[in-house]
């Protein structure tokens, strides 16, 4: 008897808890299931990019002398989901336990949790410890703070693990150096060329598999993503030597035509496996040691990686599987059409969501402030939301996208994890971007027939909420402002919203 690993697509690592198990004897089960690519509706690149690294992996595996069990989408009909690609080798009767590192959703983990009675066989769920802050640790930090505040998770992550530190202090005598990452790109940067790989013939398989068998959102084609682990290393040492050294600077920029600037576009590579947090961190710690990369640039890369990635991930397990359902602001409008079709006469929405289409990509700022604040301003239901993050980007995992939608963008876990909203009018957008340059609609107009909607939307967020949010330290000078107004004004501000959201 002997034991079965399972592998997950967003799990492709060497030093996977459960392949340290019993490296020499178990097997290894692999499987591209249905219900992976239909419980939302995948962007294709996404679904490539996960295929075509599994069957890397697989290969690797094989290399190293594993018998792997690989379930592919080319069977006819594929394998239903991971259940049915378990049952399958347990019924063999060749093995008397069933291994498992846990998943990045509440829901295949209930689901994994039934698994031991149902298939009659020793289910073991490992801890994912390809992350720098465990369940417990995490929860350690939390018990009896008032606020859970990243910026002070960041701290102890810091200390922890040394990183960007001089003794017991950080290096340069602060520990973050944001306000000196929020300078507006020029078109006259240069700007370097994202890392490209040429599909091999596994990937190339893969995308003719997509091509036949998925209809669903954004192009797959071209596709230069790196899918081993040794292109995402290539990947990683192209974003320090081309791109870090300006990419704290200009990290909150866009620009039209330019989808990546100075953006790493690791996120992917790290979220499934093929790159590790620390291997990251410190790669660009080095950068800055050695004089490559400024201070700035290694900070505010670092802090998105061990400060607000393991930290989002704390938020998702510690407040359990009903998370993305909150909506503490009672949002409950329809997903506008143009999210997937990215037709819109809005300049910044139409860009962000051209570029997802093409790219299963956009950076923080596109998300966040764009896409993201629109949706929060409308009043869009934030789980219609969660789901479209989910589904578009490549680098979305449950885990790391759920916290980022339903509590940084849209507040509907009530302050949990942020500490206001990131509601902005137009000028936010305009003082970042040159998208508004070439709107139809006019950034500086308030209220007017061809005003930017963000203008009279975000105001009229405000007033919708005010019961809720008027009594947030943060929003009092934004509350002054709205009372300081005429009562013509602030229903002109009314009147133009409730003709942006008819017309949604």
């Amino acid at each position: 008897m002997t034991d079965l690993v399972l592998v997950l697509g967003d799990q492709l690592n060497h030093d996977l808890p459960s392949l340290r198990q019993k490296p020499d004897a178990a097997d290894v089960v692999m499987a591209e299931v249905t219900a992976e690519t239909a419980y939302v509706w995948h962007h294709r690149k996404k679904i490539a990019f996960i295929f075509s690294a599994m069957r890397h992996f697989a290969d690797e595996l094989r290399a190293k002398g594993r018998r792997v069990h690989y379930h592919s989408f080319d069977e006819a009909p594929p394998c239903p989901d991971l259940a049915r690609a378990v049952e399958d080798r347990l019924k063999t009767g060749e093995y008397d336990r069933l291994i498992v590192t846990e998943p990045g959703e509440w829901r295949l983990k209930q689901a994994m949790e039934t698994w031991s009675e149902r298939f009659d066989v020793e289910v073991v769920i490992l801890e994912d410890d390809r992350f720098l802050c465990s369940h417990d640790r995490f929860a350690r930090w939390a018990e009896g703070r008032k606020q859970l505040r990243m910026e002070y998770f960041y701290r102890e992550m810091r200390r922890e693990t040394g990183l960007l530190m001089e003794g017991d202090k950080p290096a340069g005598g602060r520990w973050n150096y944001d306000a000196e990452n929020r300078e507006a790109a020029s078109s006259s940067l240069f700007m370097p060329k994202p890392f490209q790989v040429e599909p091999d013939a596994i990937t190339a398989d893969v995308l003719d598999l997509v091509e036949a068998r998925f209809e669903g959102f954004g192009d797959f084609r071209p596709f230069h993503f790196a899918v081993t682990r040794e292109d995402a290393l290539k990947a990683l040492d192209h974003f320090i030597e081309q791109a870090l050294p300006e990419f704290g600077t200009y990290q909150d920029a866009m620009l039209k035509g330019e989808a990546f600037l100075y953006h790493s576009l690791l996120s992917a590579y790290l979220n499934v496996g093929l790159l590790g947090p620390l291997e990251i961190c410190q790669a660009v710690e080095a950068a800055w040691k050695r004089g490559h990369a400024p201070l700035n640039a290694a900070e505010g890369y670092i802090r998105q990686i061990i400060g607000w990635r393991e930290y989002v991930r704390g938020i998702y397990w510690r407040e359990g599987p009903d998370y993305v359902r909150r909506n503490a602001l009672g949002a409950d409008r329809p997903l506008p059409d143009f999210y997937w079709s990215g037709e819109t006469d809005m300049a910044c929405l139409a860009a962000a969501i051209g570029q997802t289409r093409q790219e299963a990509y956009a950076h923080h700022i596109q998300r966040l402030m764009v896409t993201g604040t629109f949706a929060l301003i409308a009043g869009v239901d934030p789980h219609a939301l969660h789901e479209w993050y989910l589904a578009v980007y490549i680098d979305a995992f449950e885990w790391v996208e759920a916290p980022n939608t339903v509590g940084m963008s849209q507040f509907a876990d009530g302050g949990l994890l942020g500490s206001k909203p990131y509601a902005a009018s137009g000028a936010y957008i305009d003082r970042m971007s040159d998208y508004c340059a070439g709107c139809r609609y006019d950034v500086k107009d308030k209220t007017g027939p061809n005003s930017c909607p963000f203008n009279s939307l975000y105001w009229d967020f405000l007033a919708r909420n005010e019961d809720t949010l008027r009594n947030n330290p943060r929003l009092g000078p934004v509350y002054r402002n709205w009372d300081r107004m005429s009562d013509e004004k602030r229903q002109a501000y009314r009147d133009r919203a409730a003709e942006v959201l008819d017309g949604l």
